[in-house]
């Protein structure tokens, strides 16, 4: 048996659903004519079900997709801090240019907080922190 399948057995069986009961809700819910020998045949990893079902499983039971594939034992799924190269180098330049801005200027100037902050807010396009 599947990895997958065995997920797909599980929470079917959590929710105390027969396979028929099961084939009926997603025949219902997913409007793709499904059997219990389905069912079956995804449990036991003869079959694999069509990514609308797996999709329908994620959302019925609440579930991520990583769970369902078990690549996590988290129902929730893997939880990324996801930071693509784009935003890690935006945010470096940023901090570049902080840093400039702080040595430009004397902190002793009456003037200096109000000249980083409009440098700051021109870096940002306009937007007020």
């Amino acid at each position: 048996m599947t990895e997958l399948g065995n997920r797909l057995r599980t929470l079917r069986e959590t929710a105390k659903m027969s396979q028929q009961a099961m084939a009926d809700e997603i025949t219902t819910a997913v409007g793709v004519n499904t059997a219990q020998s389905s069912i079956n045949r995804y449990e036991t990893g003869k079959s694999t079900p069509p990514t609308k079902i797996l999709l329908w499983y994620a959302d019925f039971f609440d579930v991520s997709m990583d769970y369902i594939y078990a690549r996590t034992d988290k129902p929730e799924g893997k939880l990324y801090d996801n930071q693509p190269k784009v935003l890690r180098e935006r945010a470096k330049n940023e901090e570049d240019w902080n840093k400039f801005i702080e040595m430009c200027f004397d902190p002793s100037s009456p003037m200096n907080d109000r000249l980083k902050d409009t440098l700051k807010s021109m870096m940002k396009g306009g937007k007020k922190e």
